[in-house]
């Protein structure tokens, strides 16, 4: 899941509009409020009338649509869209400092899914009845898993993600090498592609490395995809161990020996999917928004029709992605907050997620539009996107994930910098960990 986003397009069904209907009378919509609302403030979902989304930047142009094609069909109850940076570390920023003056300025929140826990236990979003949210049940469970904090629901699973390997597939092929599986397999692919006359300039790989949430992706995959943990499943910092060690070192030698190139240091999704784009690399870890933007035939990417995409490599076996997404919550301090719930489920839907995968190619949460085969041809990924999704490892969930991965970034930034020696910043960031994450 990038962490700068989260679009979709297209009028809904009558028959989700229906739907809509029950939900706005269950949620108090008949009270003749229409356009007044509530003064904001309390659990209940009451209120009617115009709302704020707050999101991050929109890179994919959908989300324009999207909210008008909402706002068409609710004139008295309009969303205006929000849009905050694309740094999620700057989003949530934005968004606890709306929440600690107890601002009604935004109604419906756009988390990253690793941000539940903290929002809920410090109340800045509402509670949510999950019988006002009916299809939770036919959305893929390790998403809905994402938006419960302490077994209760506090926001919904709009979109899901899983780190992805994208690859240059005509290089390859020319090579005569298939897409790899293990590190190891990859560095060799490396080194027969840039071989190629064509390949020479091009660096091996690259995925985000800024020190910033991405970086926490980033090592956790490093580190589960050699067999380790950052946190087990006891809920404790495990980090200090051999295994966690080969996924650091792993990128650290990539930095050292030139295969990570230089520039990849200040890395965030966009920039390396533009230098994937450009051409500039044989290999890229990003999520699968990028799969309709490198396909792209207007002349902003160089490759179009020339990638392809597999799971990600680890140091073994194949590797373990880190599970990502956005849930969509209402603030504890958000006025109109039955327009709010309306509308999380208007984008929640079924028919709305699938205009968004064939607009913008990012990860669904309804299980059903895995096994669609028309999505199917179009994004040839999503079988194995679904596999990933399912088997992914979240990331801690903790009250103080702020602080957490304040903490992994710094530990892991000073390793791939050369600041700090790999071993030590493992045994550095076990006892940090330790004394925020207690039981």
């Amino acid at each position: 899941m990038r962490f700068e986003r989260s679009h979709t397009r297209k009028a809904v069904a009558l028959a989700v509009a229906g739907s809509l209907a029950l939900l706005a009378s269950a949620c108090g919509g008949d009270d003749g409020d229409s356009g007044g609302g509530s003064t904001g403030g309390g659990s209940a979902l009451e209120g009617r009338g115009p709302i704020t989304f707050a999101t991050g930047k929109d890179t994919s142009g959908n989300l324009t649509s999207q909210v008008a094609a909402w706002n068409s069909q609710h004139p008295e109850e309009k969303v205006t869209v929000s849009e905050l940076p694309e740094s999620a570390d700057q989003q949530r920023n934005q968004m606890i400092q709306n929440a600690q003056a107890k601002s009604d300025a935004f109604s419906v929140l756009n988390l990253d899914v690793v941000w539940t826990a903290e929002f809920a236990a410090n109340r800045w979003v509402t509670e949510l009845p999950e019988d006002k949210f009916p299809d939770l049940g036919k959305l893929l469970p390790s998403t809905v898993d994402t938006a419960k904090y302490r077994d209760k629901l506090y926001a919904v699973p709009v979109t899901s993600d899983g780190g992805l390997l994208y690859y240059r597939k005509d290089l390859l092929d020319k090579a005569g090498v298939k897409a790899p599986t293990t590190w190891t397999e990859m560095q060799e692919a490396c080194t027969k592609v840039k071989a190629l006359p064509e390949a020479k300039a091009a660096s091996c790989y690259a995925g985000q490395f800024e020190k910033y949430e991405g970086l926490t992706v980033n090592f956790s995959e490093a580190v589960n995809g050699a067999g380790g943990v950052v946190v087990g499943d006891d809920g404790k910092p495990n980090v200090d161990t051999p295994e966690a060690l080969a996924g650091l070192q792993f990128l650290v030698d990539g930095f050292k020996s030139g295969m990570i190139p230089k520039a990849g240091i200040t890395y965030t999704e966009e920039p390396g999917r533009r230098a994937f784009q450009e051409g500039n690399l044989i290999f890229h870890r990003n999520w699968p928004y990028v799969y309709a933007l490198a396909n792209k035939t207007d002349g902003s990417s160089k490759i179009a029709n020339k990638f392809g995409v597999a799971p990600l490599p680890g140091k073994d076996k194949a590797g373990v992605s880190t599970l990502g997404g956005h849930n969509y919550a209402i603030s504890e301090f958000a006025k109109n907050k039955a327009t709010a719930a309306d509308f999380i489920n208007f984008m929640a839907s079924e028919e709305r997620q699938k205009a968004n995968i064939e607009k913008t190619s990012q990860a669904p949460t309804w299980a059903s539009l895995y096994d669609d085969a028309a999505l199917n041809k179009s994004f040839p990924y999503l079988a194995p996107l679904k596999a990933s999704i399912e088997s992914a490892k979240s990331r801690p969930k903790v009250v103080k994930y702020g602080d957490v991965t304040t903490a992994i970034q710094e530990a892991a930034y000073g390793a791939l910098t050369g600041t700090t020696p790999p071993k030590d910043a493992l045994a550095g960031l076990q006892t940090k960990l330790s004394s925020l994450i207690t039981q």
